[in-house]
């Protein structure tokens, strides 16, 4: 059996798989080592994945997905961008390349980078955008796939019902493949107020930001010179989506992770956001709906009583798991730069700390370093598929931010900002 100690929360005793609760105490610091030991792994989880079966594109998983998922590859490159390793840069410079390639005639990016007809997704072509952004100021080609992002510009344009700034989806388009996020989604349109920014179209950035900064709608009757917004009564974070009368007030950690590390939320509500999320999580530590020391990716969970409720949601999406509350590392990852962002320096640490932990937990039990896919609220067992690309990207990407006290790409978003 082997113990960790996590700071201020519960110890997690593991035997093989399993993994119960122990008791309450104070626990020690991951080492320096232990941090820089995750982050070789995580380099070597990415060397792995950088050339598999489909085109010599990188995989998306090391044995589970070997496919070119898109969305996946393309939050990758917040690690691969900071890890300055050249055969990780050309793998991801021709995943731009061949999305640019098989990118429609309107300038839609496909769900698989190597599958022009695999198309549908909201959330790869905003995605592709960021992606390029990024590139370009690793890479210093400033005109880096100049037609593909214009293509791509126009195509994003086009993708609100309103013909103003949010943009709109279906439900399970976008990375909640199994979960219901229905017209303005938050993590879609942090993502595009995201790449405006790096492409400095900040007029445009600016209008989503303050369409975002809007209350949602919760009145029975519309009005057609009210536009909805994001912002939720009385809660200092972000509606999971919002379209007319209809939203949902569940907490998403991804989106509302993106709006404080991009600056769509103000310092203040930042600040009262990680606030809430910590107390939040804490409560739930206590009645058990929650073991791990790191927010799961969406709550309160969607119970099979509760009117969002989706039959589909039995067989993969029950409450702590997957969509569902599940922990994501990749976004453990994205909410640690927020903490940054934040100036929440200790708290980014400790976070980091137990999710150096976490990494190293597998389904296979035969790598010293898991980086899997997602884990069970309620027990803290991995259950997706181990050697996960964005998992060991956004890894390093959080231990970059924790230890320059800074957050790369994004720090100069938060700077256009005046609250």
């Amino acid at each position: 059996m082997v113990i960790c100690w996590f700071r201020n929360f519960n110890i997690i005793a593991f035997t093989h798989h399993h993994i119960t609760i122990s008791s309450h105490y104070k626990m020690k610091s991951t080492s320096l080592q232990e941090i820089e030991d995750a982050k070789k792994a995580a380099l070597e989880v990415l060397l792995h994945n950088a050339h598999g079966p489909y085109m010599g594109l990188p995989r998306t998983a090391g044995w589970g997905y070997p496919e070119p998922y898109t969305r996946d590859l393309m939050f990758s490159i917040f690690g691969i961008a900071v890890s300055g390793n050249k055969v990780l840069l050309d793998s991801i410079r021709k995943v731009l390349q061949t999305l640019a390639k098989n990118q429609t005639e309107h300038g839609h990016i496909p769900s698989l980078v190597h599958d022009k007809d695999d198309r549908g997704a909201s959330d790869t072509t905003p995605l592709f955008l960021l992606g390029v952004g990024i590139f370009r100021k690793v890479s210093g080609e400033s005109e880096f796939l100049h037609e593909a992002v214009e293509k791509a510009l126009s195509w994003m344009e086009y993708q609100s019902p309103s013909d103003r700034y949010l943009v709109a989806q279906q439900p399970t388009s976008d990375w909640r493949d199994e979960q219901w996020v229905l017209g303005y989604g938050l993590f879609v349109n942090t993502i595009v107020y995201s790449y405006l920014r790096l492409f400095g179209l900040d007029e445009r950035a600016e209008a989503v930001r303050s369409e975002m900064s809007k209350f949602t709608i919760i009145a029975g009757t519309g009005h057609h010179h009210v536009h909805e917004g994001l912002v939720v009564k009385h809660k200092p974070y972000y509606a999971l989506w919002s379209y007319k009368i209809l939203s949902s007030e569940r907490f998403d950690l991804l989106g509302n992770s993106l709006a404080i590390l991009s600056g769509i939320a103000s310092p203040s509500r930042a600040n009262d956001m990680i606030k809430w999320i910590e107390d939040e999580c804490a409560a739930m530590r206590e009645n058990g709906d929650l073991v791990v020391g790191l927010p799961p990716n969406f709550f309160p969970y969607v119970q099979p009583q509760d009117p969002d409720w989706n039959e589909r949601y039995a067989l993969y999406n029950n409450p702590g798991d997957y969509h569902n509350g599940g922990i994501w590392p990749f976004i453990s990852g994205i909410y640690i730069a927020a903490l940054v962002a934040a100036k929440k320096f200790k708290l980014a640490q400790e976070k980091l700390d137990i999710l150096t932990f976490f990494v190293k937990t597998s389904r296979t039990s035969n790598v010293d370093f898991g980086f899997n896919e997602w884990i069970k609220a309620q027990d803290g067992k991995p259950m997706g598929q181990d050697w996960q690309t964005w998992s060991a990207a956004l890894y390093l990407y959080a231990a970059k931010c924790v230890e320059d006290k800074c957050t790369p790409f994004f720090d100069e978003m938060r700077e256009k900002n005046v609250d």
